[in-house]
């Protein structure tokens, strides 16, 4: 199988899946694409997807991760960003790579830590995905157990909170109780496409600065 996947060309935007996939295989698939590459993955009861891409897609996820990360830091909230780190569990046969990912009331139990293994270690706290073309796995999320799970597609922001094993959709997320992030993060998202990133980002600063004095 591997010799097979190294002669596939994913275009960017695009996906391939692979079925019947053993956990060791998919071990080893990860081992052979390495940790500094375009492609993100999702496995799901021995079904592996690999998708690459758009630079749409990088764009939106570099702008959303900005603002999330100010959030925080503005609100003097300690967190741990991971990226698109792996995330995998054997014993539930699951593993996914977020656009990106927070531990935040978990922050101080994976502090430092260099490698995490969710058998042992919990999920991250907050999950980020951007649906361009590819698709969010709320399954695998949800397996896992992450409490949070942020979808961004076609400029909506969807905010979703797991319960008794399943997402829900809420108005307001769990961490930022009293902020209307799902009309304001599209907003920040056009703007830096408008008025350039620096600009949007400072506006962004001034209306936390606002909502906290109000």
């Amino acid at each position: 199988m591997l010799l097979e996947l190294k002669r596939f060309h994913i275009p960017p935007g695009q996906r391939i899946l692979l079925k019947d996939v053993s956990w060791d295989e998919f071990e080893q698939i990860l081992e052979a694409l390495g940790e500094h590459r375009a492609s993100k993955i999702a496995y799901h009861y021995h079904t592996l997807e690999i998708m690459t891409p758009l630079p749409e897609h990088e764009s939106n996820k570099e702008t959303i991760s900005d603002l999330i990360k100010i959030l925080l830091e503005e609100l003097d909230i300690e967190f741990y960003p991971l990226g698109s780190t792996t995330f995998k569990n054997k014993l539930m046969q699951q593993g996914i790579e977020p656009d990106n990912c927070f531990y935040i009331e978990n922050e101080a139990k994976v502090r430092g830590k260099d490698r995490l293994d969710l058998t042992i270690d919990p999920p991250p706290d907050l999950a980020l995905e951007i649906d361009v073309t590819s698709r969010t796995h709320r399954k695998i999320y949800a397996v896992l157990g992450v409490p949070e799970l942020w979808r961004f597609k076609k400029g909506e922001l969807q905010v979703n909170i797991l319960e008794n094993g399943n997402y829900r959709e809420v108005e307001y997320s769990p961490h930022f109780p009293d902020l209307p992030l799902k009309k304001i993060i599209p907003k920040y998202v056009k703007q830096v496409k408008t008025i350039g990133r620096n600009k949007a980002i400072k506006a962004f600063r001034k209306w936390i600065d606002e909502q906290l004095k109000s």
